[in-house]
């Protein structure tokens, strides 16, 4: 068994993946040309923006999304210790600081109560992120975040598709940072990403950053960078897009059989989904006490899973001169300890998703 199949041995797909190549390699243009124009329109209008900026990849989209609102050094952002550290590093590289604080543990999201609580005089900015799929409850967030001035950056990298009280990510906050990663609900055959936005202003200024700080050739107005999303994925990535909701619908099937089959299993917890959500499950992640004992049983069963994520972002080497300590945001300890992720893709075969049943109910 897999924990995760891109699906490249599927015919239909291989066969418009190989179209898109095609069709770049004859127009002979590899950057900041149609595929990406044509993306950019295509994925904005699915978010329902006007504005997608595609960029190198997801890490660049949250940080340039920070420049482009004007966060810096001295600024505080508020962000989940539960999260990939992609979402602090965005925050480090603009020399801000991170300020943590904890998620719900059954949606692994944060609240407009949280981060409420955190925020201070130097408070810029916030970042929720949409984990694993589930959405945030983003509207309480935005009320709080236009009373006290804060730029809101949702972290989407997981969440392509999902629902916020019938609107989708992408759409909801001042700015939206999305990964495309290969394996993502929307992949891309390497490394790439977009900020959405409805501010036409800050989508010109991240359309400057990400190519070396320039709208003119040779006429560079500020130190930017080299991120831009290149023809050639974003040709792949049309492709996933005209697929992705037919994906979602696949994926919640499959993580709807694993509900049932474990509901009222006493090892495991699985994930919630909020009433108001429409969850697109990026990944299947339960909660085990004894997570490292079930994850040893799973895989002498023949059972593959992988811990998203290990280390708390508040405890990780890379962010120790912020100075937290252990202790101070248990439910992210405990996250840590608890959380773990089962096999789940569009196409995975339902008689694997029973089998994996099986396996955890006789851990």
């Amino acid at each position: 068994m897999k924990f995760f199949d891109l699906g490249l041995g599927e015919p239909k797909r291989r066969a418009e993946l190989e179209a898109a190549f095609r069709r770049v390699l004859d127009s002979g243009w590899m950057i900041l040309g149609p595929e990406l124009e044509a993306f950019e329109s295509e994925f904005a209008a699915y978010c329902g923006v006007p504005h997608a900026i595609g960029v190198g990849n997801g890490l660049d989209a949250l940080t340039l999304a920070l420049r482009a609102a004007g966060v810096g050094p001295g600024d505080e952002v508020i962000v989940p210790a539960h999260t990939f550290a992609a979402t602090w590093m965005a925050v480090d590289a603009v020399g801000a600081r991170p300020v943590a604080i904890e998620c719900d543990p059954a949606t692994f999201t944060v609240d407009a109560a949280s981060v409420g609580a955190a925020i201070t005089p130097r408070t810029k900015a916030v970042i929720p992120v949409s984990l694993y799929g589930h959405p945030v409850d983003m509207a309480p967030i935005m009320s709080l975040a236009e009373r006290h001035g804060l730029f809101v950056l949702e972290d989407a990298a997981q969440s392509h598709g999902a629902l916020d009280h019938g609107r989708r990510t992408g759409s909801l906050a001042h700015a939206t940072a999305f990964s495309f990663y290969p394996t993502k609900n929307l992949g891309a055959l390497g490394d790439a990403g977009a900020v959405t936005t409805a501010d036409p202003a800050l989508a010109e200024r991240l359309r400057m950053l990400r190519n070396y700080g320039s709208r003119e050739k040779y006429v560079h107005e500020e130190p930017g960078v080299n991120s831009r999303l290149d023809e050639l994925q974003a040709a792949f990535l049309r492709v996933g897009l005209a697929g992705l909701d037919a994906a979602t619908e696949a994926r919640r099937e499959r993580a709807d059989r694993y509900r049932r089959g474990l509901e009222g299993v006493p090892s495991v917890r699985v994930p919630g989904e909020a009433e108001w959500a429409r969850h697109v499950y990026h990944l299947y992640v339960v909660r085990a006490a004894e997570r490292d004992d079930l994850q040893a049983r799973l895989q002498a069963a023949g059972v593959p899973t992988l811990i998203h994520y290990p280390n708390p972002c508040h405890l990780q080497p890379a962010f120790a001169r912020h100075g937290y300590r252990a202790g101070q945001l248990p439910v992210a300890e405990r996250l840590a300890q608890e959380v773990l992720s089962l096999p789940l893709w569009p196409t995975m075969p339902l008689t694997d998703i029973d089998r994996v049943i099986e396996a955890v109910r006789s851990a």
